[in-house]
């Protein structure tokens, strides 16, 4: 089935966001559903988002992707984080409600700021719509640890270390926004344990592109990464 779009009404404006659901594919579906934000520079139309949906899609994840509301009214500076995070717990729930959720265990992830948010939604449980499943996992593609050649901006760690529910972080050894090497060591500093995977990938930068000088396959790159995705989603969603 091709990719449908639809409206979601949330609170920061009335006309609502624009929201897209991948079908899962019938012949390979897993019980889970993911609603994936995009990063703060382009939305849910960008190649990347609309790629990766589509794949994860293929391999038997229903996907939902949406705009947040900068984004909708085509604004350059994104929106607050708790602008953000409510407008995205706002797409959960009513991605939830959708007749192909039914049944599903529930993941929340993201590219890069999307993921950040993915998060911060899973590192506060008590703010969690009261008509959405319990979360299952979060998926976060890219982390954003740092900006390229800057310093952290305020803290983006403290969350993660407190987080307690299943996440995977997927993070190119050339990153700027920080490696999973440096990705590692600021989540498990001073003895803390969340339950993190962290999975490299050699030689790719923030959205997976690798050099041919490498001698690396783009696509079979993005490939691997979006098994390696299903692979970790396929127990947590008991499929």
């Amino acid at each position: 089935m091709p990719p449908e779009t639809f409206q979601i009404p949330i609170d920061a404006d009335p006309a609502g966001v624009t929201a897209v659901a991948y079908p899962a594919n019938d012949g390979r579906r897993l019980p889970a559903l993911l609603v994936l934000a995009h990063g703060a520079g382009a939305g849910q139309r960008h190649p990347f988002m609309t790629a990766y949906a589509a794949q994860l899609a293929e391999r038997g994840i229903d996907v939902v992707t949406f705009n947040f509301p900068y984004m909708e009214r085509r604004r350059r500076m994104p929106d607050r984080a708790p602008v953000l995070e409510q407008a995205f717990r706002q797409v959960v729930a009513a991605a939830a409600r959708r007749p192909e959720a039914r049944g599903c265990r529930l993941f929340v992830g993201g590219k890069s700021m999307g993921g950040r948010m993915a998060t911060h939604l899973a590192a506060a449980p008590s703010a969690w719509p009261t008509d959405a499943p319990p979360l299952a996992g979060v998926v976060v593609f890219g982390y954003p640890l740092v900006p390229p050649g800057g310093r952290r901006k305020g803290d983006r760690v403290t969350h993660l270390r407190q987080l307690g529910v299943p996440t995977l972080i997927v993070q190119g050894t050339r990153d700027p926004f920080g490696g999973p090497d440096e990705v590692r060591a600021a989540i498990f500093a001073d003895d803390a344990r969340p339950p993190v995977d962290i999975v490299g990938v050699s030689g790719a930068d923030h959205s997976f592109g690798v050099l041919r000088a490498g001698g690396r396959d783009p696509e079979s790159v993005h490939a691997e990464v979006q098994d390696a995705v299903v692979r970790w989603m396929q127990p947590l969603a008991g499929g």
